[in-house]
């Protein structure tokens, strides 16, 4: 799976869309429900990292592909959304050899 561009950017598309949610869905309540900060910082780092990783998946997997605009703007906004990263990845496991 790691052979290749696209199994690559659905690699780390997949651990920046479980970042995502850790970060949503764990470390914000911990830190205003019971006073942690500590818990986005260490996950929004993590998190960050994860998505510059999946920005540089995209723009390499766009250039080896020749995806279009919308399909790279499509990948991007997946990015954004909670749980679009394994909506999308469901959708590239068809187009993986």
């Amino acid at each position: 799976m790691m052979n290749t561009a696209l199994g690559r950017f659905r690699v780390i598309g997949i651990v920046e869309g479980i970042s995502y949610l850790v970060l949503l869905g764990i470390a914000m309540p911990l830190k205003y429900w019971l006073d942690v900060p500590v818990a986005v910082k260490v996950a929004g780092s993590l998190h960050g990292l994860f998505f510059v990783l999946y920005l540089l998946a995209l723009a390499h997997v766009t250039f080896q592909k020749r995806w279009s605009i919308l399909k790279v703007a499509g990948a991007f906004i997946a990015s954004l959304l909670p749980f679009g990263n394994f909506v999308l990845d469901a959708r590239l496991k068809r187009e993986q050899p």
